[in-house]
């Protein structure tokens, strides 16, 4: 065991997005910082940043349906539609920034134009989907979404999907020019790599085994060498977890008083994925449907043209799954390592709320190949087993707390940043639409975790994501100016569509 300690500025835990955004963020606005990340795994972006690990989905509300309800009233509140679509933008500025700055030298090896469309079928979702674009189609940033109920319509836009379709009831469908595929493991690769050139020290094989807080407020880590079993003393005055679902035992291990009472619930996904060339050349959306019912949000199936290693592919998904890991790469024990006298409690109330979703989960994990299959023929009626194979993706930890609106044991979706109260610490915890938000996250900690610093930073920040601070939806010339640039920025799609709606 070495008794060296070595000191630096940040540490930063896992080598994913989240931590390649907030080190190139911080690069930018400090470039005196020194700064270390440490990652389990031998390569970056292994777990949740991992390319297959993900739907790829650039997540701006364009098409996913559970981000837009329906009130008691009938009317549809789009309120996390705009949040959502509001934070993809930050991040489309300040990869634009990257490229324009020519910290990144090609965008297409990580973000390209892929339309993005809701498709229902029956009286009931049709209903829901033309009041869905009703609201969102009057605000700005939804500006070009098309609406179409005419069949002949649909060939055109999804032509794999209405083939040899039979279905008796109605069917509708909305499409946005405007939406995106990503692929985050390389756009991890591409900003480590850039961090690599401002001197941020990368250590791979590296495992955070514990972390404390030292009597000066600074952290005090423990980090093995998984190859040969070294263990190495880090400390550092601010510390970020990002570690996918290993954030949670990381932010357990701090003591922190606000990581108490949080607990994890880990969902397993996966896909189907087709590599056939002539049937993914028929196909080119993401097209997103409904949750069935009793199914978690993040379970809404979709159906998406994928563009990795230059290659185009189709995944259908997601299914649910369960493992007591929280990471793919992770322990059987994880679940049970989580379980603290502090959040016993919370996690026995949620075990109790979540016996539907149990069961759905048992469901799921039962089903065969075929039965898969059969619901991905609701989107593709002529599917053939042949030209698809089961894919694992990435687990998620979905968090459990107590909440003022759900009560003892509430099981949250999304993401969650949590940090001490002085700020020397934030952890990570929670899934979609995670990746997608990076940018609009790590600002987020930066203003939890660097006040003092913010006033001094914002010229730069704005600089690099000129809308920070802004409402978008409130600013409807600043959309279409920022929508031009960072099209052209990272090349893509800058046809807005005028809109159009076809009702049969």
């Amino acid at each position: 065991m070495s008794s060296k300690q070595t000191k630096t500025d940040v540490i930063l835990i896992g080598a994913g997005i989240m931590s390649a955004t907030l080190g190139s963020l911080l690069k930018e606005l400090k470039p005196e910082w020194n700064i270390t990340i440490f990652e389990r795994r031998a390569i970056p972006a292994e777990e949740s940043s991992n390319v297959w690990n993900n739907a790829g989905t650039g997540h701006s509300a364009l098409c996913e349906l559970n981000y837009t309800v329906e009130k008691p009233d009938g009317s549809i509140d789009i309120k996390k539609a705009i949040k959502v679509n509001e934070e993809f933008q930050l991040s489309r500025q300040f990869w634009s920034y990257l490229v324009d700055s020519k910290l990144i030298r090609n965008p297409k090896d990580f973000i390209v134009s892929v339309p993005h469309m809701s498709f229902v079928q029956g009286e009931k979702d049709v209903a829901f989907l033309r009041k869905r674009y009703a609201a969102l189609s009057n605000n700005p940033l939804f500006e070009g979404m098309e609406y179409s109920e005419d069949p002949e319509k649909l060939k055109e836009w999804i032509p794999l999907m209405m083939k040899n379709r039979t279905s008796k009831g109605p069917i509708a469908a909305t499409r946005s020019e405007a939406g995106t595929d990503v692929n985050f493991g390389a756009l991890t690769e591409i900003l480590l790599n850039h961090l690599k050139n401002k001197n941020v020290e990368i250590q791979y094989n590296r495992n955070v085994d514990d972390i404390k807080r030292a009597g000066d407020g600074s952290w005090n880590l423990k980090v093995r060498n998984v190859e040969n079993g070294t263990v190495e003393r880090h400390s550092a005055k601010f510390v970020f977890i990002g570690g996918g679902g290993g954030s949670l035992h990381l932010l357990q291990k701090s003591g922190i008083e606000e990581g108490k009472g949080v607990g994890g619930f880990p969902v397993s996904g996966l896909f189907m994925v087709c590599q056939k060339p002539e049937v993914v050349a028929q196909h080119h959306a993401k097209v997103y449907g409904q949750a069935p019912v009793g199914a978690p949000p993040m379970s809404v199936p979709h159906l998406d043209t994928r563009f990795i290693d230059n290659k185009e592919s189709l995944l259908f998904g997601p299914f649910a799954g369960f493992s007591p890991k929280f990471l793919k790469f992770g322990s059987m024990f994880d679940l049970i390592k989580s379980v603290k006298p502090h959040n016993l409690l919370t996690l026995l109330a949620a075990g109790v709320k979540s016996a539907s979703l149990t069961m759905y989960l048992i469901k799921q994990v039962m089903l065969s190949k075929e039965k898969r299959m059969e619901a991905l023929r609701e989107f593709i009626p002529n599917a053939k087993g042949e030209d698809w194979d089961l894919l694992v993706a990435g687990q998620r930890v979905q968090i459990i707390k107590d909440t003022e609106a759900g009560g003892k044991g509430t099981l949250q979706f999304g993401t969650e940043v949590i940090s001490a109260a002085d700020g020397s610490i934030a952890a990570l915890l929670g899934a979609s639409p995670g990746a997608s938000t990076a940018v609009s996250v790590m600002l987020e900690v930066m203003e939890r975790c660097f006040p003092q610093h913010m006033k001094e930073w914002e010229p730069k920040i704005r600089e690099m994501i000129p809308s920070y601070g802004l409402s978008l939806q409130k600013n409807p010339e600043l959309i279409q100016e920022l929508y031009a640039a960072t099209s052209k920025s990272l090349g893509l799609n800058a046809k807005v569509t005028e809109q159009a709606t076809s009702v049969s």
